[in-house]
């Protein structure tokens, strides 16, 4: 995600330059509709709020357990309402593909540990609605904060796995989620579209751990969703 930051940093200057239209304002009748149609796309990372439980007749043998952001990819259209040509209403219907990974270290011997990786991979579809603020053009530019929620579907099913064994015991989650979102962006009113530069967080609110007594789920109390993305969209 750092990366794709930077490059969004390092693009911004050129960006700006093409936004401005020293010939006039582009798409001077943009901000008098009352709709918009679009298409987003872009790259996310995904981990959880991972909560332990306290007091476990086994926790000195799990010596640590931590996520790691891994990467994603999302695609969806934008539809939005315009109240005026600063606060507008969006949905934004979203296919997003994520993948979670919870590395266990687990105390065998004072010589021996334990290291697993379990990954949860995830098919959403996302449901967002966001108010979106937005600021004057400035020439062809405009900044823009959001403010929403989300709700999301998983829509990939559990492969069938032996749980009797450590190495394939898979985390079971529920399969809907859903998330408060914020963020930013800046519009860029080029000659024939729209287009915008987006990162946004989401951190969901329901526990989506489901407990099956292994080894894995016993010790952990709550997982909850973090999203950050970076997107990008096209609005004519």
């Amino acid at each position: 995600m750092r990366k794709l930051v930077a490059i969004v940093i390092l693009l911004l200057p050129a960006l700006c330059a093409l936004g401005q239209n020293y010939r006039g304002t582009n798409l001077p009748r943009f901000d008098s509709k009352i709709y918009h149609f679009g298409f987003h796309l872009g790259f996310n990372t995904a981990d959880y709020y991972l909560d332990r439980k306290p007091n476990l007749n086994f926790e000195d043998s799990l010596l640590s357990a931590n996520t790691d952001n891994q990467p994603g990819f999302n695609l969806g259209i934008v539809a939005s309402l315009n109240f005026t040509k600063n606060v507008s209403l969006r949905f934004t219907p979203t296919l997003s593909f994520q993948d979670r990974a919870i590395n266990y270290v687990f105390y065998i011997d004072p010589e021996t540990v334990d290291r697993y990786t379990k990954r949860v991979e995830s098919t959403f579809i996302d449901f967002p609605v966001n108010f979106k603020f937005r600021t004057d053009r400035l020439n062809n530019i405009a900044p823009y904060v959001l403010v929403g929620a989300k709700f999301s579907v998983d829509m990939q099913s559990e492969k069938e796995v032996n749980q009797s064994l450590a190495d394939e015991i898979i985390i079971k989650t529920e399969s809907t989620d859903y998330s408060m979102e914020f963020g930013g962006g800046m519009d860029f009113f080029l000659q024939y579209f729209k287009f915008g530069i987006e990162l946004k967080m989401a951190v969901g609110i329901p526990n989506l751990l489901v407990p099956d007594g292994t080894q894995f789920s016993d010790p952990i109390e709550s997982l909850r969703s973090r999203t950050f993305m970076i997107s990008f969209t096209f609005e004519g």
